[in-house]
């Protein structure tokens, strides 16, 4: 069996607002900004480099706005993608080292709260495996 996640859908009050937050500051690229049926807005876009992609829209889901928390986003470069960040206006918290793995937080304009992440030294991974 094999199954992939492609999409998870990220609450917002204000889809416009959260649209240019994602691709303005963030640099999400927009896959599309459709409305199939009357009421439901699907917005898909995907952080640069990714597999996976979010959606946000009206009409979808039952969480409340600001409710999503963990979503986290790894990296190979965390002071560089900080850096560019920060250029484009996103507030980025300082990089915190939690035990050997970098880490720098962010919400979206409706509180929606997300993590960098430095990718994991091939070391620190290696000690915490189960062999």
């Amino acid at each position: 069996m094999e199954m992939h996640l492609e999409v998870v859908q990220v609450p917002v009050a204000d889809v416009g607002a959260s649209k240019s937050f994602y691709t303005e500051k963030l640099g999400f690229v927009l896959d599309h900004d459709v409305e199939h049926i009357p009421g439901m807005r699907v917005v898909q876009l995907t952080p640069p480099g990714s597999a996976a992609s979010i959606v946000i829209g009206t009409g979808m889901t039952g969480m409340q706005p600001g409710s999503l928390e963990g979503l986290q986003l790894v990296v190979t470069d965390i002071v560089g993608v900080r850096a560019e960040l920060l250029g484009r206006g996103a507030a980025i918290s300082e990089i915190q080292d939690l035990g050997g793995v970098q880490f720098a937080f962010f919400a979206d304009p409706d509180g929606n709260r997300w993590v960098i992440q430095g990718a994991t030294p091939p070391a620190l991974r290696d000690a915490h495996l189960d062999r």
